[in-house]
């Protein structure tokens, strides 16, 4: 895609994943790509983005981004009468603090270089009240409204996106299915499949590209086709 080549891009949760798929995505584009992961390994620098200092160093060490991409991410799949304050405090400040925490760090050398883009992951969990994700359904939902809200105060200079994927064939989920978990949730699906990661680092890389530079402050869903139909959210698992 036009415009990739030669950028700076900065994918955190990039160890596994979607996260993975878009490192690939984007080196392949021809960038210079970044990995912030909490776990090590080879590429990568070791980041807990729920920690602001990390964070920060993470930056000072790689210097001004043209592209940053939010993927890091936990869940818990816990009733919420069962939740435990540590468990609910651990997901906000991953998935929600911790975004907020690369945006603001990212955006100040993007405001002063007059460009720049970031990409929030969210969910479609974030629209529908699915069972058993209290703390992680929350949290999507906040990263909508933290992007809407950054690209309203970051405009014209910086855009801000979220992608809300659906279900997702990522190697962690399909790990976790059965044959038959994986034919009822798929039946659910208008296109009657899983997304793969591939399919989602995709959209980063239009959205990151010169081929869109009206997107800002939208929140993408890419599922399948599953929230739009009657029947959304019951292949969610029991």
């Amino acid at each position: 895609m036009r415009g990739l080549a030669g950028k700076t891009v900065v994918i955190t949760g990039g160890g596994s994943g979607i996260g993975e798929a878009a490192v690939q995505r984007f080196r392949d584009a021809g960038c210079q790509v970044h990995v912030l992961d909490l776990r090590p390994g080879p590429g990568i620098l070791p980041t807990d983005v729920a920690d602001l200092a990390q964070v920060e160093r993470a930056f000072a060490q790689i210097g001004p981004a043209n592209v940053v991409i939010n993927c890091a991410g936990i869940s818990f799949r816990t009733p919420a009468l069962e939740l435990a304050p540590e468990q609910w405090n651990r997901v906000l400040s991953t998935n929600l603090t911790g975004v907020f925490n690369v945006c603001r760090t990212a955006a100040r050398d993007m405001l002063q270089a007059d460009d720049g883009i970031i990409i929030n992951v969210a969910s479609t969990n974030a629209f529908f009240g699915y069972p058993f994700y209290t703390d992680y359904n929350a949290t999507k939902a906040g990263v909508i409204a933290l992007t809407k809200t950054l690209a309203v105060e970051w405009a014209p200079t910086v855009r801000v996106v979220a992608v809300c994927p659906g279900y997702v064939l990522t190697p962690m989920q399909k790990a976790e299915y059965t044959p038959e978990m994986m034919a009822a949730v798929n039946a659910h699906i208008p296109l009657g499949r899983h997304a793969l990661p591939e399919e989602i680092a995709a959209l980063f890389a239009f959205l990151a590209s010169e081929e869109c530079p009206y997107f800002t402050g939208t929140a993408l869903i890419c599922d399948g086709g599953e929230t739009a139909s009657t029947a959304a959210g019951a292949g969610q698992l029991d």
